[in-house]
């Protein structure tokens, strides 16, 4: 057993445990998991199984799910039980709290219910991904989990097709093939992505290659496992908006204003409602 009882003041303590390996987790946090009134969790179950690996005695202190279906009622009892004097810790499944994760109405709530709130950092698939991945880690976006429906994702997709950093998503893996797919057709076959499976765990992989590529791998395939998926950013070269309207123009002499418009988006890198709109002043302008 490595950790020790302390004294914690009343407040909510988020804590982040391993996605993946025990061990991983830091000593404070197991400190605040001993030393808490209070426990709660988006997963009761894990939460009891992680301390019980390590020692730490759970005896009659009260041990609270916190998940979609009981957010409200828990949200309150969590902030009550603060104010009334007592020191709460909560802890996700895996990884930092907050991060997709039902924690965040709790964290929301704390400052209008005047209650102190701090953190014992850990592990996070979204940086542990970043350091296997090979891409860029100067800047970053943490797009979270994509839309279920085809259309959905490949609009959320095209949302994101000009941010200047690295892409990171969670994905499902029943839906990882057909992301892949939209992704390659969205942001082009050629970006360099990342498929990191299993962090930290036994079966730990990470598959690079291009969109393109990775699409043809999992294509028909499911995988088991946690999934985080990088993308690297657009790199595109610079376009004039002059050499974007002489294509529109000799497209839409041959076919309809959506066939020219998804022929130039492509053929040039650009988001299509960049080239819908250029598209749609030509038109008005006869």
């Amino acid at each position: 057993m490595n950790f020790q009882k302390v004294a914690l003041d009343a407040g909510l303590y988020f804590v982040g445990v391993p996605i993946g390996t025990a061990r991983d987790i830091t000593l404070r946090a197991l400190d605040v998991l001993a030393s808490a009134d209070v426990l709660a969790a988006e997963d009761t179950r894990s939460l009891r199984r992680l301390m019980d690996i390590h020692g730490v005695p759970v005896s009659r202190r009260p041990l609270v799910a916190l998940h979609d279906h009981s957010k409200g009622s828990v949200i309150a009892r969590l902030l009550s039980d603060v104010q009334a004097g007592k020191s709460v810790a909560y802890a996700s499944e895996a990884g930092m709290p907050l991060i997709a994760d039902p924690g965040f109405e709790l964290s929301s709530a704390a400052p209008e219910a005047g209650v102190m709130q701090t953190c014992a950092p850990g592990p996070s698939a979204i940086l542990t991904a970043l350091v296997l991945g090979g891409l860029p880690t100067d800047a970053f976006y943490f797009a979270g989990f994509l839309p279920n429906t085809k259309c959905a994702r490949r609009s959320a997709l095209e949302a994101v097709r000009e941010v200047p950093g690295t892409l990171v998503f969670y994905e499902s893996p029943k839906r990882l093939a057909a992301m892949l797919s939209d992704a390659s057709d969205i942001l082009g076959t050629e970006r360099l992505a990342a498929v990191c499976r299993e962090l930290t765990k036994k079966f730990e992989d990470i598959q690079r290659g291009t969109l393109e590529t990775l699409s043809r791998t999992y294509a028909g395939t499911t995988v088991k496992g946690e999934l985080v998926v990088l993308i690297d950013r657009g790199r595109s070269a610079s376009v004039s908006q002059d050499t974007v309207q002489q294509a529109l123009e000799q497209a839409l002499r041959q076919m309809t204003m959506r066939d020219a418009v998804d022929m130039v988006a492509k053929a040039y890198n650009l988001p299509r409602r960049q080239v819908y709109q250029q598209a749609l002043a030509l038109t008005k302008e006869g």
